[in-house]
């Protein structure tokens, strides 16, 4: 007998009940659910190399539960050194119960091995209410085998909903657990990463001031 995911049970038996009272909606067809969660690694001229790709790949399915599928350039450039074909990354698209499974080992397994981790940005929904944040490192997925890993890598995720709203869709997300940080933690982040690039602009201007005066 198959088993079912977890997470699904979890959004039809709790949280669509929840959801449609919390929007006030009178059908239960009417509260957001998950449409699917695209997986991307993105591998640049590594790509060219065969046991580059093949290491990543097997890197990657085994992640997402689920056989990866190159992505090649769609044109070339020569700055870049590409050109039209070359493997450039590695994508996975999860639907239905694989969506769910992989969910579930991203929110409770995954996540949670992130040193210092102090939750994700609540800001990335854009503006069809989806959400994308990256992994540094693809390794915190415990189906990867370190052992054989040739090199750490990053990859994006993206869940795709049909919430109408931003809100709506951070709601849906909390009722999934997504780990997401406290208010004002990136906000704050940035104001201190322009607080030392303000303090370094300082020292440059008095240096440069200290050479005109020698």
């Amino acid at each position: 007998m198959k088993l079912a995911p977890r997470l699904k049970e979890k959004y039809i038996k709790e949280i669509v009940p929840t959801l449609c009272k919390n929007l006030s909606f009178s059908n239960k067809m009417q509260a957001p659910r998950l449409v699917k969660i695209v997986l991307n690694m993105g591998l640049g001229l590594d790509g060219t190399d065969n046991k580059i790709l093949k290491s990543a790949e097997d890197d990657l399915s085994a992640i997402a539960g689920q056989k990866a599928q190159v992505t090649k350039s769609k044109k070339s450039i020569s700055n870049f050194k590409t050109r039209v074909g070359i493997p450039l990354g590695l994508k996975v698209t999860l639907r239905k119960d694989q969506m769910y499974f992989f969910l579930d080992r991203l929110v409770n397994i995954a996540l949670p091995r992130i040193k210092d981790f102090r939750g994700l940005n609540p800001n990335s929904f854009d503006s069809e209410a989806n959400y994308s944040f990256g992994v540094k490192e693809h390794i915190i997925f415990p189906e990867v085998n370190f052992d054989k890993v040739d090199k750490i890598r990053g990859l994006d995720i993206t869940v795709v909903t049909t919430a109408k709203t931003k809100e709506q869709a951070r709601m849906l997300l909390d009722s999934f657990n997504f780990p997401f940080a406290k208010v004002g933690i990136f906000s704050a982040d940035k104001k201190k990463v322009k607080k030392n690039e303000d303090n370094e602009k300082s020292k440059d201007n008095n240096k440069e001031k200290n050479k005109e005066l020698n």
